[in-house]
């Protein structure tokens, strides 16, 4: 079955190094397998069959395998008493003639003759066997690597569109970017590179599934992270986050220090941390605004560059009305309701907008 030993050992390596999983993993893989293919043309019904490979001489043994059992481990749970199973099984006093300290649960191994016809055909079943599993295995591997990473921010390279799906090389696998999750008229290329938000990291048949997002709001606040040390030190905390991803967004921060501006920290020298947030997000506007533990004040913020005049909370509802000048009402609804509707997500209030007449 195995002419090339070092050629055999030498791909087990390559396959360790390159699918990131252990060659004990592979091993067992390759064990399962063959045992998986001796079993189907020369085992019986109910056999265990095990096989066990050495990875120094690239040697296989197959074993049968039974588990010692008494009478009383050969009843039920009704207390009623069962057949031995010949395959699987062998009674204790018979075990004992073959190892003398064998006892109840211990499992007997009995090797079996390595046929010299097992050759091609059962080499073949070895190896689709083989090959599913290192998949199987793969999977595992890539998932245990990102599941941890769900609502992280990852680095990726476009590498196909399909169905107006996006697929993303991250590494040692290919997450995909739904429709919904894309930026509206975002040029999504081949070869361009991408920060993303991960959203679900699922296990299934098919792959380890990494769903990623260019849109959710809290992405928003992974880049803020990676840009604002302050931020990352707990200095400066994020309180909210508003967002209609491509177009505009609003986002309220607070300082912990005294010392330090909350909004200029997220803002950067001469703009320089907000203008990577926006390159990132291909140009989407960034309203910064001072949250405030003043429900009224907080509306007032984030309904900027907007002055306010006042703030009427109406009891017992999450509701609110703004009133502004004439001249700032426009400023305050924003393009297509934009401003209002941004501050709504923000707050968590529903605003409504009144003018204000200018005093004479």
């Amino acid at each position: 079955m195995i002419e090339d030993q070092k050629q055999f050992l030498s791909a087990i390596a390559q396959i360790a190094e390159e699918k990131g999983i252990s060659q004990e993993k592979i091993l067992e893989t390759i064990e399962a397998a063959i045992a998986a293919a001796y079993k189907k043309d020369y085992g019986q019904r109910g056999q265990d069959i095990r096989a066990k490979f050495d990875l120094k001489t690239a040697k296989i043994k197959i074993f049968q395998v039974k588990q010692v059992v008494d009478e009383a481990s050969l009843k039920d749970e009704e207390n009623k008493e069962r057949e031995m199973h010949p395959e699987k099984e062998i009674m204790l006093d018979q075990a004992q003639k073959i190892k003398k300290d064998a006892k109840v649960h211990d499992e007997l191994k009995f090797k079996l003759e390595f046929r010299d016809d097992y050759g091609r055909i059962a080499a073949q079943t070895a190896k689709q066997v083989i090959i599913q599993r290192i998949r199987e295995a793969e999977r595992e591997s890539i998932y245990d690597e990102f599941k941890d990473k769900k609502g992280q921010i990852i680095s990726g390279t476009v590498q196909r569109i399909e169905d107006n799906n996006v697929f993303v090389d991250i590494g040692r696998a290919t997450g995909i970017l739904f429709p919904s999750e894309q930026i509206p008229h975002y040029s999504y290329r081949i070869g361009h590179r991408l920060k993303l938000y991960i959203t679900e990291v699922q296990e299934n048949s098919t792959g380890s599934g990494i769903i990623l997002s260019h849109t959710h709001p809290e992405m928003l606040a992974k880049l803020f992270e990676i840009e604002v040390p302050e931020i990352a030190s707990g200095a400066v905390e994020i309180k909210a986050i508003a967002r209609e991803a491509g177009e505009r967004s609003k986002i309220a921060v607070v300082s912990r220090d005294r010392n330090i501006d909350p909004i200029g920290s997220l803002v950067g020298q001469k703009g320089t941390r907000v203008q990577t947030v926006i390159n990132e997000l291909g140009g989407e506007m960034i309203d910064i605004i001072a949250w405030d533990k003043d429900v009224k004040q907080f509306i007032a913020n984030a309904l900027s560059p907007a002055k306010i005049t006042k703030i009427k909370i109406i009891k017992n509802k999450k509701e609110a009305k703004a009133i502004a000048l004439e001249d700032q009402l426009s400023l305050a609804i924003g393009k297509r309701g934009q401003n209002v509707r941004l501050a709504a997500k923000l707050t968590g209030f529903k605003i409504d907008i009144v003018a204000e007449k200018k005093k004479k």
